[in-house]
């Protein structure tokens, strides 16, 4: 269940979300604004998300896309995918036009250096006011041009305290062999890698193969107390107590805490990933002018206050951190103090060759250990097919035969 408060918050948000209140952020006068949708109703934009990763109506919340459909007329069309690579993936391909995408930090980076973002007017978007200092002028956008923060977070480590003895405070132990088949390690390759990066005190954006190698090692070792390789499905699986131990984000487990009081977290002590997810404009876009009256939305205090209550997220939004309903902003692993602050490192973008190792490594690491069992089935199937094949076809060839036979 989310927390009781961000169901009587979304009553009060979603009336306080008129137009007029919309304009008052905005440099433009309520009858320019009124133009500016007018001209715009009726079209639409593509917005491509992390899963769960907005406030979507569910339990009496928010839901975001539809109070941006009725304010301004504009349609939004939302599909999501689990990960940064899968996401650079369709949009290389071409496959699909998107308006907005939400990736990471160094997924950003790799973007921009690859020619995939358009910069952003930020003339249409004065809610950026509301973003804090410390999320500006970033590695992965210097100048402040291709992306506005949406999120931020921090990786940690979710055990169940009722499966898992004393306190841990290591990486270690998603590599203990008492919990076989308990844990659940990340399902991509930029996470899973840092895992054991971390835990070996490898610099998480080293372009040396010999220390990618050594990671390599040491989740091949992993992969014998590995249960599966998890994205959104880690839900269900620490909530329901079908597995131990996993490596996270932290809003998430706050959520999964909600659902199972026995889970824990902890940032591991050897350091870990922090991360900024923000939103950008693809040179594929066709709307972009809506594409940014839609990213001012997401910025405006009323949204990104629903946002953070119901993702449990931090927010780099400084007029929700001000908002004396956020229920949120004293919470110590959200917004740890000096004393609590683990060590921390962000990714960044690794050049093409240490991509494509970390590519190849990450597929090795998937298949590598398949059973002797499931590789004979394949075989044998392949094996059945292939007679099939051809006793239908010998068959065939001899009614040929007979049929013409004189």
């Amino acid at each position: 269940m989310k927390k009781i408060a961000a169901l009587l918050l979304a009553t009060v948000l979603m009336f306080s979300l008129s137009v007029v209140a919309f304009a008052e952020s905005s440099p433009l006068t309520e009858t320019e604004l009124q133009a500016k949708y007018k001209e715009l109703a009726g079209t639409s934009i593509n917005v491509y998300n992390w899963g769960e990763y907005i406030s979507d109506g569910s339990e009496g919340v928010m839901n975001v896309n539809e109070e941006f459909e009725k304010l301004t007329g504009i349609k939004v069309n939302y599909t999501t995918y689990d990960t940064n690579e899968a996401m650079y993936t369709k949009l290389k391909s071409g496959g699909a036009a998107y308006d907005i995408v939400i990736p990471s930090d160094y997924m950003i980076e790799r973007l921009l250096d690859e020619g995939y973002l358009q910069k952003i007017n930020f003339d249409n978007i004065p809610n950026y006011k509301n973003i804090m200092d410390e999320y500006k002028g970033l590695y992965y956008d210097p100048t402040d041009e291709y992306s506005v923060p949406y999120n931020v977070g921090m990786v940690g480590v979710i055990y169940n305290k009722t499966m898992v003895k004393g306190n841990p405070t290591s990486w270690s132990l998603m590599w203990d062999k008492e919990y076989k088949g308990q844990v659940l390690q990340f399902n991509n390759p930029r996470d899973g890698f840092a895992t054991a990066m971390f835990m070996m005190g490898i610099d998480v954006n080293t372009h040396d193969e010999a220390e990618w190698q050594k990671a390599y090692r040491m989740l091949i070792e992993q992969k014998g107390v590995v249960q599966s390789y998890v994205s959104d499905e880690i839900f269900n699986k620490m909530e329901s107590g079908a597995a131990a131990i996993s490596a996270y984000y932290a809003g998430d487990y706050l959520l999964m805490k909600d659902n199972n009081p026995d889970l824990e977290f902890f940032y591991p002590e050897e350091g870990t990933n922090i991360f900024v997810d923000a939103i950008c404009i693809p040179k594929s876009s066709q709307n972009k002018e809506a594409a940014e009256l839609y990213i001012n939305f997401l910025l405006s205090e009323e949204v990104a206050l629903a946002n953070a209550e119901y993702l449990y997220y931090a927010t780099p939004n400084k007029a929700v951190l001000e908002n004396e309903d956020y229920s949120l902003k004293d919470n110590q692993i959200l917004y740890p103090d000096k004393e609590n602050m683990p060590k921390v490192q962000y990714y960044h973008n690794l050049d093409q060759e240490t991509l494509s190792l970390m590519t190849s490594l990450w597929s090795e690491l998937k298949i590598e250990g398949t059973s002797n069992t499931a590789v004979y089935i394949k075989l044998g199937v392949t094996a059945g097919i292939a007679l099939a094949v051809i006793i239908y076809t010998t068959i065939k060839k001899k009614k040929r035969e007979k049929l013409y036979d004189v």
